[in-house]
């Protein structure tokens, strides 16, 4: 059986905020380890049946980016949807909801110019 790793090394200030975050995977396409602004990983309890979550940011993400990563992230997760449960109807609907907030996205960047 193959054995696959991801790992997060998150650099904290004194007040536990991420300065800076790296992450390394076996199956990486990329050699060595790369630095990022955000992660966002979500676990199944089902033990508990319910989302356990880590959303991690450091101080220079910017808003509109972080709210970019955020609509990818839904797009991303309709397509699983898709994929795992063949359900068109619900994975239209977010992607639905995800080109709403990008025309959003896109007249309050253009508002901030």
């Amino acid at each position: 059986m193959k054995k696959s790793e991801i790992n997060f090394s998150i650099e904290l200030d004194q007040q536990n905020v991420p300065e800076k975050i790296h992450w390394d995977a076996t199956d990486n396409p990329n050699e060595g380890i790369n630095d990022t602004r955000a992660i966002a990983v979500a676990v199944w309890d089902h033990y508990h049946r319910g989302t356990l979550k880590i959303d991690l940011w450091t101080k220079d993400m910017e808003v509109f980016d972080m709210k970019r990563f955020y609509i990818e992230i839904m797009s991303g997760i309709a397509d699983t949807l898709l994929t795992a449960t063949n359900d068109k109807k619900m994975a239209d609907g977010i992607e639905g909801l995800c080109q709403q907030l990008s025309k959003s996205l896109e007249e309050e960047i253009k508002a901030a110019q």
